[in-house]
């Protein structure tokens, strides 16, 4: 099953998180299908950018939002 949620990246102290479609049986750290964002919580204000209609499409595909991404999405409209 695919699941759009966020992957961890940047240095110590100073997270930066993509926004991609995985496999959800995979760890957020392997191969992904999709970068459809990102998310940057250190920025004031954070700066989000997702791909809504890219969301929508992985969604008509059977893929599931995690929480947090919900979450964000829910912020952007």
């Amino acid at each position: 099953m695919l699941k759009i949620r966020l992957r961890r990246g940047g240095a110590s102290h100073a997270p930066f998180y993509r926004v991609v479609v995985s496999d959800s049986q995979r760890t957020p750290r392997a191969s992904v299908v999709e970068q459809i964002g990102h998310y940057d919580p250190k920025k004031k204000p954070a700066d989000v950018k997702i791909d809504r209609e890219r969301v929508d499409y992985w969604v008509s595909k059977g893929a599931q939002l995690s929480p947090t991404v919900k979450s964000l999405l829910k912020k952007l409209k």
